[in-house]
């Protein structure tokens, strides 16, 4: 399997904690973790990662506007996104599905399964 490096944007400390954990131990990703939206679009514009973990609700710049400052950079335009939140009506993710984002993983997550649910959404073997 190849080593696939994961950026998780997250406001809350609690949130990129586990997920890195999770992703590193169960998904054996590499993963760089960033805690608002302008910090990770410099990271993910850096480091080019092969996928992004992004959370709706942040301070300053929420998900979804920082989805779109991704998409209109050409070195982050093709990274796919899943969006991690806690807001899953279906009114919510037709409004993420019609962004362009990759899909959603609800908040709260189960740890043993997040890195499965990444590979399934991506396509990619565990």
């Amino acid at each position: 399997m190849s080593s696939k490096r994961i950026l998780v944007i997250d406001d809350e400390d609690d949130i990129r904690e586990v997920a890195q954990l999770s992703l590193e131990m169960v998904g054996g990703w590499e993963v760089l973790t960033a805690s608002s939206g302008n910090d990770g679009i410099k990271l993910a514009q850096a480091e080019q990662p092969d996928a992004i973990l992004l959370d709706v609700m942040m301070p300053d710049m929420d998900g979804p506007a920082t989805f779109k400052k991704l998409k209109a950079h050409p070195r982050t335009e093709n990274i796919p996104v899943i969006l991690l939140t806690a807001k899953v009506l279906s009114a919510d993710q037709r409004k993420f599905s019609e962004l362009g984002i990759t899909s959603v993983i609800a908040k709260p997550f189960e740890p043993m399964n997040l890195a499965a649910q990444v590979a399934q959404t991506l396509g990619w073997s565990t």
